[in-house]
């Protein structure tokens, strides 16, 4: 049986950072994977990574079809052309540890989808914090941001039992949305406890920018909307599970502003665990 892992990664404009998420990738200690890098700005990665000395022949290497299209269409191609039985998302400024695609394929075995703690780290791979850390566990989908409450895009998923396609009407929140489309045909996930996955913070989502606020607060109201709607399927628990979190994220979203004018450098993360927890079901 194939246990191969594609590995979808859009490029835009990711000639500094593309070389170190590579890199995590050749270190895996599974090895039976496919990187699709998919070009977003028109540059010409498979000869820029061979330059660096960074190739491999497991790499795939495709366009977006344009330029700057955005992250949502650029999976979405990859993800058109495909055709192994696993897949995982890693963003061309994010890094895997090396066992990573390993402990997750094992888990594979018993779920069709996988997610695991984050490792956030500033552009420089300076630690931040840890998110998602702690035993192991099985989350259904009105558990799993209560676990996970910053960033969806990191699981490694069965196609087979469940799949799905990035929303590009959506600015923001287009992992959370892939998220419960996987959840349509998947009852619970399995969450790896250990930081398997460095998550860089961008300047923007540290800042509190009034673009990806904006953004960041429609998109939540949007999936609100979907889940209410019954768009996904799921049933009464998980709704109310889902729409709890984005609700006190939305809060927390209008507080953000006043708190990190009061602590410069607050993470939006260390913002809402409190809030999170004073709220969290029994």
């Amino acid at each position: 049986m194939s246990t191969t892992i594609a590995i979808v990664t859009p490029a835009y404009k990711a000639k500094d950072t593309l070389p170190a998420t590579v890199a995590s990738v050749l270190a895996q200690t599974h090895t039976d994977w496919q990187h699709w890098i998919i070009a977003d700005d028109g540059d010409d990665y498979e000869k820029f990574l061979a330059d660096a000395g960074l190739a491999d022949p497991r790499q795939r290497f495709m366009t977006s079809g344009g330029v700057g299209r955005g992250a949502s269409v650029t999976r979405n191609v990859a993800l058109e052309a495909l055709d192994t039985p696993y897949a995982a998302i890693l963003d061309a400024d994010d890094r895997m540890k090396p066992q990573k695609l390993a402990l997750a394929l094992a888990g594979l075995a018993d779920h069709a989808i996988v997610s695991s703690a984050l490792d956030v780290m500033t552009t420089d791979f300076v630690h931040l914090r840890h998110v998602g850390d702690g035993p192991d566990r099985i989350l259904t989908p009105g558990e799993h941001k209560w676990v996970n409450l910053s960033m969806d895009a990191q699981v490694v998923w069965d196609r087979r039992r469940c799949d799905g396609r990035f929303d590009a009407t959506m600015s923001n929140m287009t992992d959370l949305e892939f998220l419960l489309q996987l959840y349509r045909t998947a009852p619970a996930s399995l969450h790896l406890g250990a930081p398997l996955h460095d998550y860089i913070k961008r300047e923007g989502s540290m800042s509190n920018k009034t673009d990806v606020t904006s953004g960041m607060i429609a998109s939540k109201h949007e999936i609100l909307a979907r889940l209410e709607a019954g768009h996904y399927g799921l049933g009464a628990e998980d709704v109310d599970g889902l729409a709890g979190f984005l609700r006190i994220s939305l809060e927390a979203e209008a507080l953000y502003g006043a708190a990190l004018a009061a602590q410069p450098g607050l993470l939006f993360e260390d913002h809402i665990e409190p809030m999170l927890a004073a709220a969290r079901p029994q």
